[in-house]
């Protein structure tokens, strides 16, 4: 399979450097599947072109067991070879990875400047034909030429194949053109080389960010690149309509990963239901609930009359009510239980008239100049009788294997406060807004860092 991308900037031959590939020299680099070739068949000051050629191994392929052929010789005749598909997106993202990212060290600005580029692929499979072809690259800025692949071109009576040959041609940054390729050459295809699990949702997201959130064929590209994943769709899909929320299926995606052996998940909401039953709260809403965890929890507390789950997303609202199986629910149940998109910054009245409101794991995600309108919202015209909130300790990073120091615990964490930070904060919260507050450890306590999470509880 080859991919040709050529400049006419001049002068052209700068292509070697934003792409780190010498044009007077061949760059061969092994993968897991076969081995990838970089080299110039033009390099003119006029015009510049950077080929990418991958020869697959299919007998390793076998060896390797992509899973279970559609016919008895599948695995021996095959197209994977030839046809750009997700092969050739690894192939990218291994010889151009410092592109992909944006780097050019001594050329940042150049690197930044849409340039007048055309990428070619001889042979791509599009599941869909030329006007798919057509529609996932034309609101991307892109003239589109599309020339169908005859099944023999020695025998024009056979007539066309599904294979198509593509060109695409814009003035765009070559990062972003990098990034479309690496996304759409797989949905075009329709197939994967690889088993797709969650880290494919922060791969898509970090190759679309800026571009897939609105594209016409959003949903089609998230569907194909996650190969029609459910529980991966629908975390993908939240994370792209509303970046600042919480993804869908929270307990497997955030800093869970890192919490998982300690299940501190399941301890936060067990404390969180324990302050609940002490203070005889009787309805309560949860602010900011994502694919509806603790709700699932809160639901089986005879006590409580009235729950409410409110998000800013409606696709996590929609996990929630598949995690809560609000369809199923009895009549009496189904009463009890209200699920609306709100956003947590604007004053609501339906926020109003609850024993108690929840914000777990909430205010590391939103910006620290944007805590005041969610102080006003909550504390001043909703004013429930029990506030409870739940932030990750971010002293207790350094006992995180794996986690970099400094970085947060989760990509959307916009801070994470240690207890002294956390305790002023929520105190001059209380002081203003005529609360007490008392503060509980999540999690077993570590003697020289403290508690992995932090609450704190205001009572009116």
């Amino acid at each position: 399979m080859l991919l040709e991308i050529t400049s006419t900037a001049s002068p052209a031959t700068d292509l070697g450097y934003l792409l780190h590939k010498n044009p007077a020299n061949v760059r061969s680099v092994d993968l897991a599947f076969g081995r990838a070739h970089v080299f110039y068949p033009e390099a003119t000051p006029e015009r510049c072109t950077a080929a990418v050629l991958v020869e697959v191994d299919p007998i390793g392929l076998v060896r390797r067991g992509r899973g279970r052929p559609a016919f008895s010789l599948a695995e021996y005749v095959n197209d994977r070879p030839y046809v750009a598909s997700s092969f050739l997106s690894t192939a990218i993202a291994k010889v151009y990875g410092t592109a992909l990212s944006g780097r050019a060290d001594g050329y940042e600005a150049l690197a930044a400047t849409a340039l007048p580029l055309e990428a070619h692929l001889p042979v791509v499979g599009c599941r869909g034909g030329a006007d798919l072809a057509c529609e996932l690259f034309e609101p991307l800025g892109y003239q589109v030429a599309t020339t169908p692949v005859p099944l023999d071109r020695t025998r024009p009576d056979w007539g066309e194949s599904r294979y198509l040959d593509l060109t695409i041609r814009a003035d765009v940054v070559l990062r972003d053109l990098l990034r479309h390729l690496y996304v759409l050459l797989p949905v075009m295809d329709d197939d994967k080389h690889y088993w797709v699990e969650r880290s494919e949702i922060d791969k898509l997201l970090a190759k679309g960010g800026g571009w897939l959130g609105d594209h016409p064929r959003r949903d089609l590209i998230t569907q194909r690149y996650l190969r029609y994943k459910g529980s991966l769709l629908r975390e993908a899909l939240a994370r792209l309509t509303d970046d600042d929320t919480l993804p869908p299926d929270e307990p497997e995606r955030r800093e869970d990963t890192l919490e998982r052996t300690m299940r501190l998940g399941d301890q936060r909401i067990a404390t969180v239901v324990s302050v609940l039953r002490a203070d005889g709260i009787r309805s309560v809403i949860d602010l900011g609930c994502g694919a509806g965890r603790l709700l699932r929890e809160l639901v089986k507390e005879r006590a409580l009359e009235r729950i409410t789950g409110v998000d800013v997303s409606v696709s996590a609202l929609d996990a929630a009510a598949r995690r809560l199986n609000v369809e199923e629910m009895s009549p009496r149940q189904r009463e009890r239980v209200t699920l609306f998109q709100g956003a947590l910054t604007y004053t609501d009245a339906r926020f109003e008239g609850y024993d108690a409101a929840i914000l777990m794991e909430v205010i590391e995600h939103l910006d620290v100049e944007r805590l005041p309108a969610l102080e006003r919202t909550v504390f001043g015209a909703a004013r429930p009788r029990t506030v409870v909130v739940t932030t990750p300790n971010a002293a207790y990073n350094v006992r995180f294997e794996g986690l970099p120091t400094g970085a947060f615990r989760h990509r959307d964490h916009r801070f994470e406060w240690d207890a002294e930070t956390f305790g002023a904060w929520a105190s001059r919260v209380a002081g203003r807004t005529g609360y007490r507050v008392r503060f509980m450890p999540v999690g077993a306590v570590d003697p020289e860092v403290g508690p992995p999470t932090q609450m704190a509880v205001f009572e009116r």
